[in-house]
């Protein structure tokens, strides 16, 4: 079945509605530039009511590698997502301070090279088309991505059902997609699982 993630999630509704819809990893965003950001001891606040089976996955851009290792030892994230220039140096020491999981995003354009996907030695890899750009990119370059992948970059609930199957992918990323007014909708949370869901068994 293909994972999904709900991402930028800040607050208690937010969490709520998680338990609710039982997504296999929510996300938190410790990006100090990006509207969905939330500082650790929010996040630390809202892990204690979402529910124990759901990952949460930090969200980080060129963060120091020992706060992001606070994080991860202490419990407060489960994962770590990085959207910035941290290369395999930067991953392998992290791994080694903390034995967490490390997903790894790539912005799809046109230097991406699906080599340096395969090569990351990041236990995940996102696919985006940037940084909560909510836009979608040319999902044909994916198909040739060997590896298992979390595919992110514009999905919603009317163009997720279709990526599902025509991508295959490992795991769904969504976070301005499920958003009315800048904040998650619990209506559209429901609708994009739902959505993922049909894609996998028509």
């Amino acid at each position: 079945m293909t994972k999904i993630k709900l991402c930028g999630l800040t607050r208690p509704e937010d969490i709520d509605a998680a338990n609710e819809l039982r997504p296999d990893f929510v996300g938190f965003v410790f990006a100090q530039k990006s509207k969905r950001y939330i500082a650790p001891e929010i996040a630390a606040e809202l892990k204690k009511k979402l529910c124990k089976s759901i990952q949460v996955v930090g969200v980080f851009v060129d963060e120091p590698i020992e706060a992001v290792a606070k994080l991860l030892r202490e419990g407060i994230i489960d994962a770590a997502q990085l959207h910035g220039s941290e290369d395999d140096t930067y991953i392998r020491k992290l791994k080694q301070l903390t034995g967490k999981s490390v997903i790894k995003a790539f912005r799809i354009d046109d230097a991406t090279e699906v080599s340096d996907i395969e090569n990351c030695i990041a236990d995940d890899v996102l696919l985006d088309s940037g940084a909560g750009s909510g836009e979608t990119f040319e999902w044909d370059f994916v198909k040739s991505v060997k590896r298992p992948f979390f595919l992110a970059g514009g999905l919603d609930p009317h163009n997720v059902e279709a990526a599902v199957k025509e991508i295959h992918p490992f795991a769904v990323d969504v976070s301005s997609g499920i958003e009315t007014d800048g904040f998650k909708d619990g209506r559209k949370m429901a609708e994009f699982v739902a959505a993922v869901r049909r894609g996998e068994i028509s």
